[in-house]
């Protein structure tokens, strides 16, 4: 059932859980994340990058047959548009049934990342559209963030106030593309954001971190868990793995059993997250 991240999220933080938010490359991601969480008996998020739309050439097709696989879930399911530059393309999601976007503009001076965070959010608000944004840096593909990078207390606590955005992404530790899982989060960190913004926190760059990372980041704050490559890692193992032999050309043959083998990770991470469970959400 497609339902808006709001409604995901609110129940989350009533409960304590986290929300495991999985990013969808082609539609198998979608179908495993689905089948994963229905396994599981919990909400999910699922996520379209830009980098995504940019591999797809356009948002429409992916994003409508992802809405669709999240309209026919027998569980709580919010379609998220992640890591969003580009104003053009938020104005693109808003037209669609999407439940959220996150609008990144980490990268630019704060006043500026304030400006244009704002106009999204207004504009995205007046829609029904929540809101994430990200204050800090987390890190492309060079390792774990050093400290001077990392998410201010007192600073996020202004930028919320001055965005209006309803969750925000916080540079603890963690580091976008990692493929082992040993990224060390600063849980202390995390704790004195929560105790200064009265917003869901998440974490980007989580397949980085171990499933007693993510325990403990729940525990401590965190409420919205982005994994993208550890999943792509699993699926893409079992493609290896059934290409082993040489004589297969059906594609359904090594991408069935593929997004078979993602489901159940996805089911198995949605339990490391305590993730809200289907019917906390109203």
């Amino acid at each position: 059932m497609l339902r808006p991240t709001a409604a995901i999220v609110s129940a989350a933080v009533a409960g304590g859980h986290g929300v495991g938010a999985f990013n969808v490359i082609q539609l198998e991601h979608a179908s495993a994340i689905v089948a994963g969480a229905e396994r599981a008996g919990t909400a999910v998020l699922l996520q379209i990058s830009e980098n995504c739309v940019r591999y797809h050439r356009s948002l429409a097709p992916l994003l409508e047959a992802t809405l669709a696989v999240a309209a026919e879930s027998a569980v709580p399911v919010a379609v998220h548009l992640d890591h969003i530059e580009s104003v053009p393309l938020v104005r693109e999601g808003a037209l669609h049934r999407i439940g959220s976007v996150m609008f990144d503009a980490s990268t630019a001076p704060y006043a500026e990342n304030v400006v244009q965070t704002r106009e999204v959010a207004e504009f995205c608000h007046a829609r029904g559209i929540w809101v994430e944004a990200e204050l800090g840096e987390v890190g492309g593909k060079d390792g774990v963030h050093a400290p001077g990078v990392r998410t201010d207390p007192g600073e996020a606590k202004e930028y919320v106030t001055a965005t209006g955005v309803d969750a925000l992404a916080v540079a603890v530790g963690s580091s976008h593309a990692m493929t082992t899982r040993d990224a060390a989060l600063d849980y202390d960190l995390i704790a004195a954001i929560k105790s200064t913004v009265d917003v869901p926190l998440v974490l980007h760059g989580s397949s980085g971190v171990s499933d007693e990372g993510l325990r403990r980041a729940v525990a401590a704050g965190i409420t919205k868990v982005n994994i993208s490559t550890h999943l792509n890692k699993v699926f893409t193992d079992e493609v290896r793995d059934r290409l082993g032999d040489a004589k297969l050309v059906d594609t359904r043959k090594y991408l069935g059993p593929a997004r078979d083998r993602m489901a159940g990770e996805v089911a198995r991470l949605l339990g490391v997250l305590d993730a809200v469970p289907a019917g906390s959400v109203r």
